[in-house]
């Protein structure tokens, strides 16, 4: 066979190889089982590597942000009037959440430690200083009205007490005293009665410079789905549903805990310590985070719904049969009696009741929205936002003449957007990840393609090798002489 022909019928072989073999890589998906390998051994938390480094000390600055709602209306309120509020905001602080004390165990499997946070106040990325000042609920006075409203002796000396101190419904405090704390004349004078009653309120008070106690984690050695996540809190087990009076269920860490390779029908269960309950997550849509491709997860509105729409939420209404609404969780239990209310700022996902209740609340999707997107082949958080929003049940107590004629309303009070995006440095490296595995998962349809390129050469040349013959035939004698 002439070394021409041998070539042509090498190309048509190669051609025909190439496309059962790229073929063949996609149908048995072997590139993305080796990339999710290569993930897998990368995610253990193991002392000295960089997964370990980036999860004792997160490299993405972390920021706190808080929006006050100030009452413009204080005495018609209390005349029955809608309260009225303008939400005066951010007071931003850079966050810090090193893992301490942190001590491995059962020979690698398991990692003790303590989630120590702290917040720097950041005056430039806010509205004003901490000195600003703010008009809202008097929350220690509407906690003490609610304790002792069915005791007409307390509380007439409680209500005698108020007059004389010039005490009401509502006060101005700076924020810095609302976010971490500030002495209360009412709690210092119940103190006399009550030695173990804290006398400094504060809607954050204590939080600062401080962590919530012990938590012991899986490493992802024994299977990397269980990379950072809780095994116990505090002696006890995660997977434990307790008691409303210890106020705690652990499904993830104070954050979220998450395994490689995320896909979009994936649940993701998230501890929320400010709602003392657990959350979860489901995918919402694609999302680019510094040319990173990911996931957006979000809560969704049965997280929230009312036990009517949603009859699984039925254990949260506290006390029970006292459910207040879709888009509302009381947290009382778990502040100490205080009637606080979480829920999603400015009523988002909330029944509308609740938004027309107050003026001034304008829900968006978009900016009140708690999102976590996740690269789904690392399970890495490229940015995440968490907002909740801290209101007061406030009614009036025939007991205590300070309440006038207030509506029973939930009154807003602040609202927090803690969020973080990964940082430029650690985004560079996921980009590189990025490009390999595209490189890396495209391999069968190269070789397709190549396949195809080397068909077509073939088939090509195939037909050139016929036509000089034909064309010779057409030009010989029909006889020769």
């Amino acid at each position: 066979m002439p070394l021409k022909s041998c070539c042509i019928y090498s190309a048509g072989v190669f051609s025909v190889l190439l496309l059962i073999l790229g073929i063949s890589l996609i149908l048995s998906n072997v590139f993305p089982h080796f990339l999710q390998s290569v993930v897998e051994k990368e995610v253990v938390l193991e002392n000295g590597t960089e997964t370990f480094e980036s999860w004792q000390n997160p490299p993405a600055p972390i920021y706190m942000q808080f929006y006050f709602f100030n009452l413009t209306n204080p005495a018609e309120v209390l005349d029955g009037d809608r309260p009225a509020v303008v939400e005066i905001g951010p007071y931003t602080y850079r966050e810090y959440r090193p893992m301490e004390q942190v001590s491995f165990q059962d020979n690698g499997t398991k990692v003790e430690a303590v989630n120590t946070k702290t917040y720097i106040f950041q005056l430039d990325k806010s509205r004003g200083p901490e000195s600003d000042l703010i008009r809202t609920v008097n929350v220690p006075a509407v906690t003490v009205m609610e304790k002792f409203k069915d005791d007409p002796l307390i509380a007439n000396l409680i209500s005698s007490y108020m007059k004389s101190g010039g005490e009401g419904l509502f006060t101005t405090r700076t924020v810095g005293e609302l976010l971490w704390g500030y002495e209360d004349g009412l709690l210092k004078a119940l103190k006399a009665f009550q030695p173990q009653l804290d006398d400094v309120f504060g809607l954050f008070y204590k939080n600062n410079a401080s962590n919530d106690g012990e938590y012991v984690f899986f490493t992802g050695q024994q299977d990397y789905k269980d990379f950072a996540r809780v095994d116990k809190w505090n002696g006890k087990s995660s997977l434990n549903w307790w008691t409303s009076d210890e106020c705690n269920m652990i499904n993830g860490t104070n954050g979220a805990s998450f395994h490689p390779v995320i896909t979009k029908h994936e649940v993701l269960y998230m501890f929320s310590s400010d709602l003392c309950r657990s959350l979860y997550a489901v995918y919402e849509g694609d999302v680019v985070v510094k040319k990173i491709p990911g996931y957006r997860f979000s809560p969704p509105s049965e997280v929230f719904a009312n036990r009517t729409l949603n009859p699984a939420n039925t254990g949260f209404c506290v006390p029970a049969d006292n459910c207040l609404g879709s888009g509302l969780l009381n947290v009382s239990p778990c502040k100490q009696g205080a009637p606080i209310i979480m829920s999603s700022p400015h009523f988002y996902q909330a029944d509308e009741k609740f938004v027309q209740d107050v003026f001034g609340m304008m829900p968006d999707k978009e900016q009140h929205q708690t999102t976590l997107d996740i690269n789904p082949l690392t399970g890495i958080i490229l940015q995440a936002a968490k907002r909740l929003q801290v209101n007061v049940h406030v009614q009036r107590f025939a007991s205590f003449s300070q309440t006038g004629n207030v509506r029973t309303v939930v009154f807003p009070v602040v609202y927090l957007n803690e969020s973080a995006v990964i940082d430029d440095t650690s985004a560079k490296k996921m980009q590189v990840i990025v490009v390999e595995q595209n490189v890396v998962e495209n391999i069968p349809f190269m070789l397709i393609g190549l396949g195809i390129i080397l068909g077509g050469i073939f088939m090509f040349l195939m037909c050139q090798q016929k036509v000089p013959e034909s064309t010779y035939a057409e030009r010989q004698p029909l006889l020769s002489s």
